[in-house]
């Protein structure tokens, strides 16, 4: 029986592939198809969706957090949007 993964053996292992693919001159990222099922389902317990894992290990930069103040500041800007849009045509029926 194989030993464990650890957290430690998932991301070097990542960073290995990482390496490998570059020597390669392949300009991509690490996909779950480039190793055993076995390692993936270790990676994915320690680090969850496959992308946070590329994260993690130090491969891919991390997500930017002014994403949910981008989308809360365009929901304000929608809801804006109908309020006045309903203050409008509100008007034009009290017109009529």
């Amino acid at each position: 029986m194989e030993k464990k993964l650890t957290a430690e053996d998932c991301s070097a292992l990542l960073v290995k592939k990482q390496e490998e693919l570059k020597s390669a001159g392949e300009a991509r990222y690490p996909r779950r198809a480039d190793f055993t099922d076995r390692e993936v389902m270790a990676i994915k317990a320690f680090f969850g969706p496959w992308g946070r894992a590329l994260e993690a290990a130090g491969i891919k930069p991390p997500r930017s957090d002014d994403r949910a103040a981008k989308r809360a500041e365009k929901r304000a800007a929608q809801k804006q949007k109908r309020k006045e849009f309903r203050n409008k045509t509100e008007e034009r029926g009290k017109k009529v």
